[in-house]
Order: structure tokens, then C-alpha cells, then sequence
């Protein structure tokens, strides 16, 4: 499926090049409109990130998020520095039908484990950032993008179907914001390794082709944020791709 996403900063749509603060782009649209916008064509999944509960926790714009999650029937996944259970809790309070959990659950796994216990494998989903060097190994990146974890993919995922994994949102860091097309080869392999787990794949969509290619990896579903925002292709256009 085609999951929509958005990203807020003081409730403002914005876009960050390969995360990177210090590379922002404002889209002057009124999130919860386009919100209700992405669900009339079709949207089943919206996915949205928390940019400033990502920097610092204690600044999470909890009232923005529930009054957002309010506006709109779809189901809606939310990530952005998830560090604790009180997140956890209060996303789920807020509204979420999915919380994402990030550079914790590399940090963190049996804290993480345990929140999947706690509310079911099915409510968290793991968002793996990933760094591939020369050699071709892949390693989760942690804190913004910032540091290399040590940590491969493989290993990792590896850890977590232990524990009844189903949802991963991978990115190849190199792609995304870019627009300049996805890791095809990287979702082929993972899904071709790990069929238990839904991945979603997430950066450097820009084109229909894109989405075409991607239906052939074996993904469940594909995260577009910029490119919509940006006009390369409507929703419906991308909905109609996928065949949702």
C-alpha cells in the first residue's frame, strides 16, 4: 500500500534533506487538510513524524498530534524519538494506531521487546536507517543519522523475530529526500531474507516508476512524503500505481 507521510516542526509540514536540520524545506499546507486530503483518494495508512520529539522528547507536540489524529478516519503511524514507555503510552493516548520506534530499538532491543509484549507486535513498528559502505554491509545508523551503530540489518532483524517482529520501515539514508529513486536492490534482498517481516520502504521516491519498480521487491508498503508535496505525481496517481 501507498502510506502518505508528513513531517511537523511547531505544527508546520516540512522536509529535511537526508535529516539533516540544518536543510529544511516548509511546505505552506495545512497538515490535518492534507491529512483529509490523502485519505479521500484512498489513503488507508498515514504515517507521520514528530521532528521535534525526535531533537528532544520533552518538546513532542502531543496536543498538535492528537488534534491531527482527531481530524482524520485513517489509521496513522508516529515516530520521532521514542526513548521510553511514557512515548509509547502517550502516542497510543494521543491517538496512534502504530508507533515507530527508531535509534531505541537498536539502543534498547529488550526495553523495545517489551513494549511490543506490552501492546502487541502489531502496534510497534522498527525504523531502520541504514549506512552502506563500500563493501556492501549494512549497518543501522542511530541519533538523527549521526552515528554508526555497529550494528548490521541482518543481525538485528535476526534479534527481533524472536520476539514475533512484523513491521519494519527501512531507509537507505543515501536516498532519502533526494528523489532520485529507491534502494531497489536492498528491499529485494530483505523481503527475499526475512519474508516474515512487512517491510516499508521509505526515501528517494520521486517517480511513478518508482512505485512501479518497488512492487516487485516484495514490500507491503511505501512511505512518499516529498514527492507528493512537491507535485511530482498526485495522490490518486500513486494509489492507481500501486493498485491499492
Amino acid at each position: 500500500m501507498i502510506i502518505p507521510a508528513l513531517d511537523l516542526i511547531n505544527g508546520q509540514v516540512v522536509r529535511l534533506l537526508q535529516g539533516d536540520y540544518g536543510r529544511v524545506t516548509t511546505y505552506p499546507v495545512d497538515p490535518a487538510k492534507q491529512f483529509a486530503r490523502y485519505h479521500k483518494a484512498g489513503a488507508k495508512w498515514l504515517h507521520l513524524v514528530d521532528l521535534m520529539g525526535a531533537k528532544d522528547p520533552a518538546t513532542r507536540q502531543l496536543t498538535i498530534i492528537e488534534a491531527l489524529l482527531k481530524s482524520t478516519p485513517a489509521k496513522v503511524q508516529i515516530g520521532g524519538g521514542i526513548r521510553s514507555e511514557a512515548d509509547v503510552s502517550g502516542l497510543f493516548k494521543a491517538g496512534a494506531d502504530r508507533v515507530v520506534i527508531g535509534s531505541t530499538a537498536v539502543k534498547q532491543p529488550e526495553q523495545v521487546k517489551g513494549w511490543m509484549d506490552t501492546y502487541g507486535a502489531e502496534k510497534i513498528v522498527l525504523a531502520l536507517d541504514m549506512a552502506i559502505n563500500d563493501k556492501g554491509q549494512r549497518n543501522v545508523a542511530v541519533s538523527g543519522w549521526q552515528q554508526d551503530s555497529g550494528v548490521t540489518i541482518d543481525a538485528l532483524l535476526d534479534d527481533y523475530l524472536a520476539a514475533g517482529l512484523i513491521h519494519v520501515l527501512c531507509t537507505d539514508i543515501s536516498c532519502d529526500g533526494t528523489l532520485t529513486g529507491p534502494n531497489i536492490a536492498l528491499y529485494k534482498d530483505l523481503c527475499r531474507q526475512f519474508p516474515a517481516i512487512e517491510f516499508q520502504a521509505s526515501g528517494g521516491v520521486g517517480a511513478l516508476s518508482d512505485i512501479d519498480a518497488l512492487k516487485d521487491t516484495g514490500v507491503s508498503g511505501v512511505i512518499v512524503g516529498r514527492a507528493l508535496l512537491d507535485g511530482r505525481f498526485t495522490e490518486q496517481q500513486a494509489f492507481e500505481c500501486w493498485g491499492d
